[in-house]
């Protein structure tokens, strides 16, 4: 369990759907789990929206919604020190989940949607994993959290995401290191890898599509976000006290070896 004076930042960024799902579970959990959750967006109507599904109960629990855009330094940094002067401690967990899409086939991807692609996925986890970590050193905490969310599609690639797998591969190679070079202050750096998990955009998916995919994965069924949102509170908890540098898959078995 979380400490209930723990404050989470989960980050999220409205224009991946995939993801919403996932990032509103783990927002959820964390809550459930007795943190303060911060929620940052780049968009404030879906932070405070996402606020608004959070359980305010009786123990101390203060949640609030945070604009950022992840891939400028300067707006990364204010988050920060805006968290910090509102709680008077750097987040002790962050949950990075910030990321696009712009899928095209690699001979008609263009280069701005490859760089953009990487400045929000690959650098935006750079300079949250730096921001966090900078504040927590200077603090003097004697440990925190670090939970990039990487994809299953960075290990194995997928047709027509050379960008996105690219970035997500980057993500877990940079979370990778951090937790090398970040042991000794006591921060612990993990990558989750979600596979096909049933979200909003899922639905929108034909039946038979769906049917097929099922039969692929050898649990039988598509994931659900409170898969993911569980392996986050295990990994933000104390019950992963001795799991740095590792990378999750929480795919059903798809696309083991």
């Amino acid at each position: 369990m979380i400490s209930l004076c723990g404050i989470v930042l989960v980050l999220r960024r409205v224009s991946v759907i995939s993801l919403c799902g996932i990032v509103r579970s783990v927002c959820q959990r964390f809550a459930r789990d007795g943190a303060s959750v911060v929620v940052a967006d780049i968009s404030e109507d879906s932070a405070n929206e996402t606020l608004g599904i959070l359980s305010h109960d009786l123990q101390g629990q203060e949640h609030a919604a945070l604009c950022v855009d992840v891939s400028s330094r300067q707006s990364v940094e204010q988050l920060i020190t805006l968290i910090q002067l509102q709680y008077f401690h750097p987040p002790c967990v962050c949950v990075s989940s910030a990321g696009i899409t712009l899928d095209e086939f690699l001979l008609k991807l263009e280069e701005e949607a490859f760089d953009r692609v990487l400045r929000v996925n690959l650098k935006g986890s750079f300079l949250l994993t730096q921001a966090v970590s900078r504040a927590l050193v200077a603090s003097g905490s004697s440990k925190g959290v670090i939970i990039n969310v990487g994809s299953i599609v960075g290990k194995v690639g997928n047709l027509g995401q050379a960008n996105y797998a690219a970035s997500k591969a980057g993500v877990e190679g940079l979370t990778k290191s951090a937790a090398k070079e970040l042991g000794r202050f006591g921060i612990r750096c993990n990558t989750v890898l979600p596979g096909f998990i049933a979200t909003p955009m899922t639905a929108k998916v034909p039946k038979r599509v769906l049917d097929k995919f099922e039969g692929m994965v050898p649990l039988g069924r598509l994931g659900e976000p409170a898969d993911v949102a569980d392996v986050c509170s295990f990994l933000a908890s104390d019950e992963s006290r001795y799991i740095t540098g590792a990378s999750i898959e929480v795919t059903g078995g798809l696309f083991m070896g």
